[in-house]
């Protein structure tokens, strides 16, 4: 892990290495300024030498200097490593999340993402710089202290060495019990970034529900955890200041006791201006003692955050770019060839996809339908290659899909998801993600073909209308206009559409669909809709049930030979709801215009699906 997180450093080396080699200057200064001032007592004040006095005052003010430049160097090179290294980690991890397939992105959760980004990092950071100046300083001034303290009187510098064992002792003890504890706190961090993302990007749910409250208990109940565990780590780490004030005043008094002793001892040689420098040693290895402790709480805290960040950084995608890629994409035609997909496929789990076999020709148009969960949308992510199949393969333009470059295969294969998402910036911003070099007069053309036009002309600045994140301050079926739009400025042969309607009225909805057909012949469409209306009119429609293909004709095959389809149709044209809505294993209730009847129907084989009941076919009255 600290090789990997090390290699991060890069164009910042020369300030990393050049931190410690000045954190090393200023601490030989410092050490150095307790011996000449022994001297200034010793051969000045003690003497009453005036010329000594000048001597060694002067050139303990040129030490000051020294270690003042020194330290100011270690402190902004410090800086300058550590943000660099945080900004590399940053870029690093980011462009790795970029290149994430759908599958890795389902490993991570979004808040688990962001707290890897800013807090994890921010910590491996300031940690950085602890290392390259403190990590260094500290050591260095114990050891070089502990040297001087040796060459002035071996006899005292035993006391300090007692100390520093019986500190060293606590203080591991008091670091074994706080480390296990920081190892929780990132998985707080974790939990309260989703609360408040969660809130603020519902908030208009919320407010609906009027649950504000219960938002509030719950961003309450996760920044509680993390105040809780914060405690009891701060109270152990209370715990250390009392042990070291207490060694360094007992030192203190032992070093005061047995030093006077030996001041007063004309044998021993040892003079006040020698105890005035030991004072300043002890002072200097207790605290740096204490410092080294901080070092290591900090330590213990980002190996954890380390270990997050480096799970980002080796996670490698599971879709890549081939050897030699495919470049272009001959056209829009469309292959499933006995196609299984899981999302795990490691898992133990069902196929959510099973035995996939289609052809679809180039410029067709083809409906999908299908209950909510039967795979619809799992089937044309296939198709430009968002995730890998399991078994099977898919081509388009009669080339396995895996043997494309991903970026030429996804501007071949236009996808407005389910989940219409608009960012941040004007209207043409938004519409320029699928052309970014798109004239004014490519837009307009794309928006008349998707009826946004209409109401992008009634908009005060037009395409220069500006968009909230989100697209907040635009109504759902703008928003689905405006991301259709924007796929159509990619001219892909493969156009995918997934209930991308669904928030327009019927009307716009047959426009849009009139508009394909005049503005993109030659372009394969595929529409997923709950509405049989916004199918009815396409080539072919494919019918799915429980991940298999239950039929794929047309509109009027599959109301002769598909009960499913049937049943769907039936109950939507007599205006009754919802595609789900089935009567599955009882008799089914059959609406016409004019009366309403009830008749028993003669059971008829089920399809070979996965799980599917029985289905009872409707007579026509």
């Amino acid at each position: 892990m600290v090789k990997k997180l090390a290699s991060y450093v890069k164009q910042y080396k020369r300030s990393a290495i050049l931190t410690p080699l000045c954190a090393a200057g200023e601490v030989v200064m410092e050490v150095l300024i307790p011996l000449v001032m022994a001297k200034l007592i010793n051969q000045g004040i003690e003497a009453n030498d005036m010329n000594a006095l000048v001597k060694y005052g002067l050139l303990m003010l040129l030490l000051a200097l020294v270690s003042l430049f020194f330290g100011v160097a270690c402190a902004h090179l410090a800086s300058h490593a550590s943000t660099g290294f945080g900004a590399n980690l940053r870029k690093a991890m980011y462009e790795n999340i970029q290149r994430f397939s759908f599958a890795n992105i389902d490993k991570f959760s979004t808040a688990g993402l962001v707290t890897r980004l800013t807090t994890d990092v921010t910590n491996i950071q300031n940690t950085f710089q602890m290392i390259t100046r403190i990590a260094v300083r500290a050591p260095l001034t114990l050891l070089f202290s502990l040297v001087a303290a040796l060459s002035i009187s071996g006899k005292l510098s035993s006391i300090f060495l007692v100390a520093l064992v019986f500190l060293s002792l606590a203080l591991a003890l008091l670091m074994a019990s706080v480390s296990k504890l920081f190892s929780q706190v990132f998985k707080k961090y974790d939990a309260l970034n989703a609360s408040v993302q969660e809130n603020v990007k519902g908030i208009r749910v919320v407010k609906a529900f009027v649950r504000e409250d219960y938002e509030a208990k719950k961003f309450r109940d996760a920044s509680g955890a993390i105040y809780k565990l914060f405690v009891k780590a701060e109270n152990l780490i209370a715990l250390g200041s009392p042990v070291m004030m207490g060694t360094v005043y007992a030192v203190i008094l032992l070093l005061s006791w047995f030093g006077a002793k030996l001041v007063c001892s004309p044998e021993s040689g040892m003079l006040v201006g020698d105890l005035s420098a030991m004072f300043s040693y002890v002072m200097s290895i207790l605290m740096n003692l204490m410092m080294l402790l901080m070092i290591f709480m900090n330590l213990t805290m980002s190996a954890a955050a380390g270990k997050r960040i480096v799970e980002v950084l080796d996670e490698e995608p599971t879709i890549i770019d081939p050897e030699k890629p495919l470049t272009q994409v001959k056209d829009g035609s469309i292959d499933f060839n006995h196609v299984h997909f899981k999302y795990h496929a490691e898992g133990s789990g069902d196929d959510i996809l099973e035995d996939i076999n289609l052809h679809i020709k180039s410029g067709e148009t083809i409906g999908i339908i299908g209950g909510t969960g039967c795979g619809k949308t799992t089937l044309v992510s296939l198709i430009s290659r968002l995730y890998d199949v399991t078994e099977g393969s898919v081509r388009v333009g009669g080339e396995d899909v895996r043997a494309y470059d991903l970026e030429a295969l996804r501007d071949q294969v236009a996808v407005v998801l389910q989940k219409n998402v608009l960012f941040s910036g004007t209207i043409l911003d938004n519409l320029r993600w699928g052309k970014a070099d798109a004239t004014l007069e490519e837009c307009q053309a794309v928006c008349r073909q998707a009826c946004a036009d209409e109401f992008i002309e009634k908009m005060p600045d037009k395409y220069d209308t500006y968009i909230e994140q989100g697209g907040t301050n635009v109504s759902g079926g703008q928003k689905q206009r405006l991301c259709i739009a924007r796929a159509l400025l990619k001219k892909p042969r493969v156009l995918i559409l997934d209930d991308s309607t669904s928030a327009v009225d019927t009307a716009t909805d047959a426009r849009i669909r009139r508009a394909f057909k005049e503005a993109i012949p030659g372009t394969t469409k595929l529409i997923i809709a709950q509405r049989i209306a916004s199918v009815q009119d396409a080539d072919r429609i494919i019918v799915m049930e429980d991940g298999r293909i239950a039929a794929f004709d047309t509109h009027e095959a599959l109301l002769d030979k598909c009960a499913i389809y049937r049943e769907i149709y039936e109950t939507q044209t007599s205006g009754s709801g919802d595609f789900d809505e089935t009567n599955s294993d009882k008799d089914i209730e059959v609406y016409d215009v004019n009366k309403v009847a009830k008749a028993p129907t003669p059971d008829l084989p089920a399809f070979p699906s996965k799980g599917a009941k029985h289905r009872k076919e409707v007579s026509k009255p």
